[in-house]
Protein backbone atom coordinates (compact mmCIF):
# COMPACT_ATOMS: atom_id res chain seq x y z
CA UNK A 1 0.00 0.00 0.00
CA UNK A 2 2.94 2.72 0.72
CA UNK A 3 3.43 2.12 -2.77
CA UNK A 4 0.74 3.07 -3.79
CA UNK A 5 0.71 6.33 -1.60
CA UNK A 6 3.54 7.51 -3.02
CA UNK A 7 2.79 6.63 -6.50
CA UNK A 8 -0.93 9.03 -5.85
CA UNK A 9 1.47 11.81 -4.04
CA UNK A 10 3.65 12.07 -7.22
CA UNK A 11 0.71 12.10 -9.20
CA UNK A 12 -0.57 15.38 -7.97
CA UNK A 13 1.98 16.89 -6.40
CA UNK A 14 4.75 16.21 -8.88
CA UNK A 15 7.50 18.43 -7.78
CA UNK A 16 7.47 17.67 -3.64
CA UNK A 17 9.17 15.01 -1.79
CA UNK A 18 6.77 12.90 0.33
CA UNK A 19 8.31 12.55 3.40
CA UNK A 20 5.95 11.33 5.87
CA UNK A 21 2.32 9.04 5.97
CA UNK A 22 0.73 8.62 9.10
CA UNK A 23 -2.76 6.88 9.22
CA UNK A 24 -5.36 9.43 9.82
CA UNK A 25 -8.95 9.23 11.54
CA UNK A 26 -10.85 6.07 12.30
CA UNK A 27 -12.95 5.80 9.23
CA UNK A 28 -14.17 2.27 9.13
CA UNK A 29 -14.20 2.20 4.96
CA UNK A 30 -11.64 3.97 2.94
CA UNK A 31 -7.96 4.50 3.75
CA UNK A 32 -6.73 7.73 5.02
CA UNK A 33 -3.56 9.34 5.33
CA UNK A 34 -1.93 12.77 6.40
CA UNK A 35 0.97 12.66 3.82
CA UNK A 36 3.66 15.51 4.88
CA UNK A 37 6.11 16.55 1.51
CA UNK A 38 9.78 17.78 2.76
CA UNK A 39 8.75 21.60 1.93
CA UNK A 40 6.26 21.28 4.44
CA UNK A 41 3.22 20.54 2.85
CA UNK A 42 0.32 18.90 4.68
CA UNK A 43 -1.96 16.61 2.55
CA UNK A 44 -5.28 14.36 3.59
CA UNK A 45 -4.65 11.28 1.16
CA UNK A 46 -7.68 8.58 0.60
CA UNK A 47 -8.28 5.55 -0.84
CA UNK A 48 -11.53 5.00 -2.16
CA UNK A 49 -12.97 1.37 -1.03
CA UNK A 50 -14.11 0.23 -4.19
CA UNK A 51 -16.49 -2.42 -2.20
CA UNK A 52 -18.56 0.57 -0.98
CA UNK A 53 -18.25 3.00 -3.96
CA UNK A 54 -18.67 0.84 -7.03
CA UNK A 55 -19.11 3.79 -8.96
CA UNK A 56 -15.72 6.16 -7.51
CA UNK A 57 -16.29 8.30 -10.87
CA UNK A 58 -19.59 9.82 -9.21
CA UNK A 59 -18.44 9.70 -6.00
CA UNK A 60 -15.60 12.45 -6.81
CA UNK A 61 -18.14 14.43 -8.75
CA UNK A 62 -20.41 14.80 -6.16
CA UNK A 63 -17.87 15.72 -3.94
CA UNK A 64 -16.47 18.49 -6.77
CA UNK A 65 -20.06 20.06 -7.21
CA UNK A 66 -20.23 20.04 -3.37
CA UNK A 67 -17.46 21.81 -2.35
CA UNK A 68 -17.59 24.52 -4.70
CA UNK A 69 -21.09 25.30 -3.43
CA UNK A 70 -19.88 25.65 -0.28
CA UNK A 71 -17.24 27.40 -0.47
CA UNK A 72 -19.33 29.85 -3.41
CA UNK A 73 -22.04 30.20 -0.80
CA UNK A 74 -20.73 30.35 2.60
CA UNK A 75 -21.58 33.59 4.35
CA UNK A 76 -18.45 35.19 5.48
CA UNK A 77 -19.05 35.39 9.25
CA UNK A 78 -19.68 31.52 9.80
CA UNK A 79 -15.95 30.33 10.57
CA UNK A 80 -16.70 27.31 8.33
CA UNK A 81 -13.77 25.50 6.44
CA UNK A 82 -14.17 23.77 3.43
CA UNK A 83 -11.46 21.46 2.17
CA UNK A 84 -9.86 21.24 -1.73
CA UNK A 85 -9.84 19.08 -3.69
CA UNK A 86 -5.88 19.38 -5.59
CA UNK A 87 -5.55 18.75 -9.56
CA UNK A 88 -2.44 16.90 -10.81
CA UNK A 89 -0.76 19.09 -13.29
CA UNK A 90 -2.99 17.80 -16.01
CA UNK A 91 -5.93 18.70 -14.32
CA UNK A 92 -7.32 15.28 -13.02
CA UNK A 93 -9.02 15.00 -9.26
CA UNK A 94 -8.21 11.24 -8.75
CA UNK A 95 -5.22 8.66 -9.72
CA UNK A 96 -6.05 5.10 -10.43
CA UNK A 97 -3.89 2.47 -9.10
CA UNK A 98 -3.32 -1.34 -10.81
CA UNK A 99 -5.89 -2.54 -9.06
CA UNK A 100 -8.85 -0.28 -10.41
CA UNK A 101 -8.90 1.67 -7.03
CA UNK A 102 -9.63 5.55 -7.44
CA UNK A 103 -6.90 7.76 -4.77
CA UNK A 104 -7.35 11.55 -4.58
CA UNK A 105 -5.25 14.23 -2.98
CA UNK A 106 -7.48 17.00 -0.36
CA UNK A 107 -6.21 20.00 1.60
CA UNK A 108 -5.18 19.03 5.53
CA UNK A 109 -7.10 21.46 7.48
CA UNK A 110 -4.62 23.07 10.04
CA UNK A 111 -5.34 24.09 13.82
CA UNK A 112 -8.34 21.79 13.31
CA UNK A 113 -8.96 18.55 16.12
CA UNK A 114 -11.67 15.53 15.50
CA UNK A 115 -13.02 14.42 19.01
CA UNK A 116 -14.28 10.90 19.52
CA UNK A 117 -17.45 11.82 21.47
CA UNK A 118 -19.29 14.94 22.73
CA UNK A 119 -18.56 16.30 26.63
CA UNK A 120 -20.72 18.80 26.80
CA UNK A 121 -23.50 20.93 25.54
CA UNK A 122 -21.86 23.08 23.59
CA UNK A 123 -20.04 21.03 21.99
CA UNK A 124 -23.57 19.54 20.72
CA UNK A 125 -25.11 22.58 19.76
CA UNK A 126 -22.13 23.45 17.63
CA UNK A 127 -22.24 20.39 15.90
CA UNK A 128 -26.23 20.72 14.97
CA UNK A 129 -25.64 24.74 14.05
CA UNK A 130 -23.06 23.43 11.36
CA UNK A 131 -25.17 20.64 10.11
CA UNK A 132 -27.77 23.03 10.13
CA UNK A 133 -25.91 25.39 8.19
CA UNK A 134 -24.74 22.06 5.78
CA UNK A 135 -28.31 21.75 4.81
CA UNK A 136 -29.58 25.44 4.81
CA UNK A 137 -26.08 25.77 2.20
CA UNK A 138 -27.13 22.72 0.13
CA UNK A 139 -30.52 23.39 -0.20
CA UNK A 140 -30.69 25.45 -3.02
CA UNK A 141 -27.81 23.20 -4.76
CA UNK A 142 -28.48 23.72 -8.21
CA UNK A 143 -29.85 21.37 -10.88
CA UNK A 144 -28.82 18.52 -11.41
CA UNK A 145 -29.38 16.29 -8.45
CA UNK A 146 -26.24 14.42 -7.19
CA UNK A 147 -25.48 11.22 -8.25
CA UNK A 148 -26.70 8.50 -5.46
CA UNK A 149 -23.45 7.06 -4.93
CA UNK A 150 -25.11 4.46 -2.46
CA UNK A 151 -28.38 3.30 -3.73
CA UNK A 152 -30.67 2.19 -0.64
CA UNK A 153 -28.13 3.66 1.79
CA UNK A 154 -30.52 4.03 4.88
CA UNK A 155 -33.45 2.43 3.73
CA UNK A 156 -33.81 0.70 6.66
CA UNK A 157 -36.57 -1.76 5.21
CA UNK A 158 -33.88 -3.32 2.58
CA UNK A 159 -31.11 -3.50 5.03
CA UNK A 160 -34.27 -5.88 6.91
CA UNK A 161 -34.71 -7.91 3.63
CA UNK A 162 -30.84 -8.24 3.57
CA UNK A 163 -30.52 -9.38 7.36
CA UNK A 164 -33.68 -11.73 6.20
CA UNK A 165 -31.86 -13.20 3.40
CA UNK A 166 -28.54 -13.80 5.59
CA UNK A 167 -30.14 -14.79 8.78
CA UNK A 168 -30.41 -18.94 7.27
CA UNK A 169 -26.82 -18.92 5.70
CA UNK A 170 -24.80 -17.11 8.22
CA UNK A 171 -21.28 -17.71 8.70
CA UNK A 172 -21.49 -17.11 12.45
CA UNK A 173 -23.54 -18.20 15.49
CA UNK A 174 -26.61 -16.15 15.44
CA UNK A 175 -26.87 -14.30 19.39
CA UNK A 176 -30.40 -14.85 19.93
CA UNK A 177 -30.75 -11.83 21.67
CA UNK A 178 -30.13 -9.39 18.70
CA UNK A 179 -32.15 -11.68 16.56
CA UNK A 180 -35.17 -11.52 19.14
CA UNK A 181 -34.49 -7.35 19.62
CA UNK A 182 -34.80 -7.03 15.55
CA UNK A 183 -37.87 -9.06 15.49
CA UNK A 184 -39.70 -7.06 18.59
CA UNK A 185 -39.11 -3.91 16.53
CA UNK A 186 -39.55 -5.02 12.67
CA UNK A 187 -42.82 -3.22 12.67
CA UNK A 188 -41.41 0.23 13.15
CA UNK A 189 -38.88 -0.11 9.80
CA UNK A 190 -40.96 1.33 7.76
CA UNK A 191 -41.47 4.42 9.54
CA UNK A 192 -39.61 6.80 7.71
CA UNK A 193 -39.99 4.97 4.55
CA UNK A 194 -43.79 5.68 4.26
CA UNK A 195 -43.77 9.11 5.68
CA UNK A 196 -41.28 9.38 2.75
CA UNK A 197 -43.70 7.94 -0.03
CA UNK A 198 -46.32 10.14 1.56
CA UNK A 199 -44.19 13.56 1.16
CA UNK A 200 -44.37 14.03 4.34
CA UNK A 201 -40.57 14.86 5.19
CA UNK A 202 -37.85 17.23 3.60
CA UNK A 203 -35.49 15.14 0.93
CA UNK A 204 -32.71 17.27 -0.61
CA UNK A 205 -28.90 16.69 -0.45
CA UNK A 206 -27.75 15.58 3.03
CA UNK A 207 -24.25 14.41 4.00
CA UNK A 208 -25.03 10.50 4.86
CA UNK A 209 -22.79 10.10 7.90
CA UNK A 210 -22.83 12.80 10.05
CA UNK A 211 -21.18 11.43 13.07
CA UNK A 212 -19.08 13.01 15.41
CA UNK A 213 -16.19 12.50 14.19
CA UNK A 214 -16.69 13.92 10.83
CA UNK A 215 -17.27 17.64 12.43
CA UNK A 216 -14.22 19.24 13.02
CA UNK A 217 -13.35 21.68 15.79
CA UNK A 218 -11.16 24.53 16.83
CA UNK A 219 -8.38 23.10 18.97
CA UNK A 220 -9.79 24.23 22.19
CA UNK A 221 -13.04 21.92 21.07
CA UNK A 222 -15.38 24.48 21.57
CA UNK A 223 -15.96 25.70 18.00
CA UNK A 224 -17.24 23.40 15.13
CA UNK A 225 -15.10 24.76 11.62
CA UNK A 226 -15.93 22.20 9.25
CA UNK A 227 -17.80 18.87 8.55
CA UNK A 228 -15.78 16.78 6.16
CA UNK A 229 -15.76 12.94 4.60
CA UNK A 230 -17.85 13.70 1.72
CA UNK A 231 -18.30 10.45 0.13
CA UNK A 232 -21.54 9.81 1.07
CA UNK A 233 -23.31 13.32 -0.13
CA UNK A 234 -26.11 12.61 -2.15
CA UNK A 235 -30.45 12.93 -2.04
CA UNK A 236 -31.65 11.66 0.89
CA UNK A 237 -33.61 12.34 4.29
CA UNK A 238 -32.73 15.40 6.09
CA UNK A 239 -34.10 13.06 9.30
CA UNK A 240 -31.22 10.66 8.59
CA UNK A 241 -29.25 12.92 8.87
CA UNK A 242 -30.49 14.30 11.62
CA UNK A 243 -30.97 10.50 13.35
CA UNK A 244 -27.60 9.89 13.06
CA UNK A 245 -26.12 12.87 14.37
CA UNK A 246 -28.20 12.62 17.22
CA UNK A 247 -27.40 8.92 17.48
CA UNK A 248 -23.58 9.88 17.39
CA UNK A 249 -23.82 12.82 19.58
CA UNK A 250 -26.06 11.63 22.35
CA UNK A 251 -24.30 8.87 23.43
CA UNK A 252 -19.94 9.44 24.53
CA UNK A 253 -19.74 6.09 25.42
CA UNK A 254 -19.52 5.43 21.41
CA UNK A 255 -19.36 2.44 19.28
CA UNK A 256 -17.39 -0.14 21.23
CA UNK A 257 -19.12 -0.46 24.62
CA UNK A 258 -18.15 -4.24 26.94
CA UNK A 259 -20.81 -3.01 29.80
CA UNK A 260 -24.25 -2.32 28.12
CA UNK A 261 -25.77 -1.17 31.53
CA UNK A 262 -23.52 2.17 30.67
CA UNK A 263 -25.06 3.28 27.22
CA UNK A 264 -27.36 5.81 27.89
CA UNK A 265 -28.82 8.01 25.53
CA UNK A 266 -28.22 11.83 26.70
CA UNK A 267 -31.31 13.82 26.92
CA UNK A 268 -29.18 17.40 27.48
CA UNK A 269 -26.80 16.59 24.17
CA UNK A 270 -30.13 15.62 22.37
CA UNK A 271 -32.21 19.21 23.65
CA UNK A 272 -28.52 21.02 22.39
CA UNK A 273 -28.02 19.35 18.89
CA UNK A 274 -31.61 20.07 18.40
CA UNK A 275 -31.19 23.99 19.49
CA UNK A 276 -28.51 24.35 17.36
CA UNK A 277 -29.37 22.79 14.25
CA UNK A 278 -32.73 25.01 14.55
CA UNK A 279 -30.94 27.92 14.98
CA UNK A 280 -29.47 27.51 11.34
CA UNK A 281 -32.07 25.66 9.35
CA UNK A 282 -35.73 25.21 10.93
CA UNK A 283 -37.43 26.48 8.20
CA UNK A 284 -36.35 23.16 6.53
CA UNK A 285 -38.23 21.41 8.37
CA UNK A 286 -41.79 20.59 7.77
CA UNK A 287 -44.78 19.33 10.22
CA UNK A 288 -44.02 15.99 9.45
CA UNK A 289 -39.82 16.37 10.26
CA UNK A 290 -40.73 17.58 13.50
CA UNK A 291 -43.11 14.73 14.40
CA UNK A 292 -40.42 12.45 13.61
CA UNK A 293 -37.22 13.77 15.29
CA UNK A 294 -36.88 11.74 18.04
CA UNK A 295 -38.19 8.11 15.79
CA UNK A 296 -35.41 8.99 13.67
CA UNK A 297 -32.69 9.02 16.27
CA UNK A 298 -34.68 5.69 17.53
CA UNK A 299 -34.78 4.25 13.96
CA UNK A 300 -31.03 5.43 12.31
CA UNK A 301 -29.72 3.60 15.54
CA UNK A 302 -31.95 0.79 15.37
CA UNK A 303 -30.76 0.73 11.62
CA UNK A 304 -26.94 0.84 12.18
CA UNK A 305 -27.55 -2.29 15.35
CA UNK A 306 -28.96 -4.23 12.37
CA UNK A 307 -26.53 -3.41 9.64
CA UNK A 308 -23.73 -4.15 12.00
CA UNK A 309 -25.55 -7.33 13.48
CA UNK A 310 -25.67 -8.30 9.94
CA UNK A 311 -22.19 -7.89 8.73
CA UNK A 312 -21.21 -10.05 11.62
CA UNK A 313 -23.44 -12.88 10.65
CA UNK A 314 -22.00 -12.04 7.08
CA UNK A 315 -18.45 -12.41 8.67
CA UNK A 316 -17.51 -8.94 8.76
CA UNK A 317 -17.38 -7.94 4.79
CA UNK A 318 -18.28 -4.37 5.13
CA UNK A 319 -17.12 -2.86 8.73
CA UNK A 320 -13.96 -2.73 9.59
CA UNK A 321 -13.14 -5.19 12.31
CA UNK A 322 -10.09 -6.10 14.72
CA UNK A 323 -11.67 -9.26 15.90
CA UNK A 324 -14.93 -11.97 14.54
CA UNK A 325 -17.23 -10.46 17.70
CA UNK A 326 -16.14 -6.85 16.92
CA UNK A 327 -19.31 -5.96 14.68
CA UNK A 328 -21.31 -8.14 17.61
CA UNK A 329 -20.50 -5.96 20.20
CA UNK A 330 -20.99 -2.72 18.12
CA UNK A 331 -24.93 -4.50 17.49
CA UNK A 332 -25.59 -4.97 21.00
CA UNK A 333 -23.90 -1.13 21.92
CA UNK A 334 -26.53 0.20 19.23
CA UNK A 335 -29.84 -1.99 20.73
CA UNK A 336 -28.52 -0.40 23.93
CA UNK A 337 -28.75 2.61 23.13
CA UNK A 338 -32.51 2.19 20.65
CA UNK A 339 -33.57 0.89 24.57
CA UNK A 340 -32.54 4.00 26.33
CA UNK A 341 -34.55 6.26 23.72
CA UNK A 342 -37.60 4.21 24.14
CA UNK A 343 -37.07 4.66 28.25
CA UNK A 344 -37.10 8.65 27.53
CA UNK A 345 -39.85 8.70 24.34
CA UNK A 346 -41.97 10.83 26.31
CA UNK A 347 -39.26 13.34 27.44
CA UNK A 348 -37.51 13.34 24.28
CA UNK A 349 -40.28 13.80 22.02
CA UNK A 350 -41.49 17.43 24.14
CA UNK A 351 -37.21 18.46 24.01
CA UNK A 352 -38.02 17.43 19.90
CA UNK A 353 -41.08 20.12 20.11
CA UNK A 354 -39.81 22.89 21.83
CA UNK A 355 -36.58 23.26 19.88
CA UNK A 356 -38.44 23.20 16.51
CA UNK A 357 -40.72 25.74 17.83
CA UNK A 358 -38.20 28.30 17.86
CA UNK A 359 -38.19 30.52 15.11
CA UNK A 360 -35.56 30.65 13.13
CA UNK A 361 -34.22 34.29 12.61
CA UNK A 362 -31.24 33.30 10.08
CA UNK A 363 -33.24 31.86 7.27
CA UNK A 364 -36.62 31.41 5.67
CA UNK A 365 -37.00 28.20 3.37
CA UNK A 366 -38.13 30.13 -0.01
Amino acid sequence: MTEFCRAACAFFRPNEQLTSLTPLGSGRVNDTWLAVTAAGGKYVLQRLNPAVFPQPAFVQANLCRVTAHLRANLPAESGFRVFQIFRSPTGETAWIDSSGAWWRLLSYLDGTTALDSVSSTAQARAIGATLGLFHRLLADLPSPPLADTLPGFHNTPLYLAQYDAILPQACQPEAADCRDFIAQRRADMRLLEDAKQHGEITVQTVHGDPKVGNFLFSPDGQQAVSLVDLDTVKPGLLLHDLGDCLRSCCNPLGEEVRNLDEVVFRHDFFAAVLAGYCSCAAGLLTPGDRRLLTDSARLISLELGLRFYSDYLAGSRYFKADHPEQNLFRARTQFALVRSIESQYSELTAAAAECAAQPDNSWRKK
